[in-house]
């Protein structure tokens, strides 16, 4: 089984964006050095939790700061673009890091209805909810596809990085996101950490899979919240600071991550006891034994191949921490590593 890592680009209370993303850089260095197999950058707009709303743009960066992990995003907010602008952009990247970068591709809009509105280009009216054909250009590109009466068939032999690609994901949440990847024979990554109840979903996407490309059979990876300490105890107290910013995310309160003192203190104005979940959302919190022990029950509910594992802490020191706790308790290491002892 294999494991990646998620970064949402967390800000902390006190601290800026730019702090942010110069630990977003740290944590990628990190997670090459102890054998994560990919790094996924988020797309968040607007808001003073997440510092991360273009991935295209920090794909480079992570990719020439590390040598082996895949880089890619996890995922691209497609509704904001053209499909001919991030295939340009992802034909760059690949060309650049060669077999290191993927394209995940989402549907939401990673943020609030009024930035979304911002977003657009044209303001004249509501962007229309037209995903299946944007996705279906997208790739179409790539593949070079387009009908040759299509106006844009020209435009997949001018794609600059050619012949590399990247490796096209599908992220989702829903059963709709699961049809669509398995019909069109893509990978599909399923966030548990939205929708705690997708192992259906996931045999959905098995059953509707179509072979296509590179890929003969299905590949399904589980995104999953994880914090791991040396104990529980401080585990879960290390998780109290994401569970009061989600809690308040649900109330349109919009929060930096908070120190975990203040976030017990939250908890106990709210009268929660302080290791409560944030209802409709599981997170997986404890020591490497448990964590593991749970992250493994996690990927064979799904029949996942692979866990993307998201960590939000308020001290960016504990989020590493917690990354070099998981790869100790998942038994991960570098490639040149497993290479030398293979």
């Amino acid at each position: 089984m294999r494991v990646s890592v998620l970064d949402q680009s967390p800000i902390s209370e006190g601290s800026t964006g730019v702090d942010a993303l110069r630990h977003t850089l740290d944590l990628a260095r990190l997670a090459d050095e102890l054998g994560y197999h990919r790094y996924w950058v988020a797309e968040h707009h607007g808001g003073p939790m997440l510092a991360g709303p273009s991935p295209e743009v920090l794909i480079g960066p992570i990719a020439a700061a590390t040598e082996e992990i895949r880089v890619g995003s996890g995922g691209v907010m497609l509704p904001h673009y053209s499909p001919l602008k991030v295939a340009e952009s992802f034909t760059i990247l690949a060309a650049l890091f060669p077999g290191r970068i993927d394209l995940g591709i989402g549907r939401a809009a990673g943020t609030d209805p009024l930035t979304t509105y911002a977003l657009q280009r044209d303001r004249r009216e509501v962007t229309p909810d037209d995903f299946p054909q944007q996705l279906g250009e997208l790739l179409a590109y790539f593949d070079d596809s387009l009908p040759a009466d299509h106006p844009f068939h020209r435009l997949a032999a001018t794609l600059p990085g050619r012949p590399a690609l990247p490796v096209p994901w599908l992220l989702g949440s829903s059963p709709q996101s699961a049809i669509w990847a398995g019909e069109l024979g893509l990978r599909y990554a399923f966030a548990d950490f939205i929708n705690p109840a997708g192992s259906e979903i996931a045999a959905l996407y098995r059953q509707r899979f179509q072979p296509e490309r590179d890929l003969a059979a299905p590949s399904i990876a589980v995104a999953a919240s994880v914090i791991c300490a040396p104990s529980d105890e401080e585990a879960h107290y290390l998780a109290a600071s994401s569970r009061m910013s989600f809690t308040l995310l649900r109330r349109n309160e919009l929060i930096p991550i908070p120190p975990p003192e203040k976030a017990l203190a939250f908890f106990t104005q709210e009268g929660k006891p302080p290791s409560a979940g944030v209802p409709g959302r599981r997170a997986i919190i404890g020591s490497p034994e448990q964590v593991r022990a749970e992250i493994e029950a996690l990927a064979s509910e799904y029949g996942a191949d692979e866990v993307i594992v998201v960590t939000i802490t308020y001290d960016h020191a504990a989020r590493r921490r917690s990354y070099e706790l998981i790869a100790d308790a998942m038994g991960i290491r570098p490639q040149y590593a497993a290479a030398v002892s293979g």
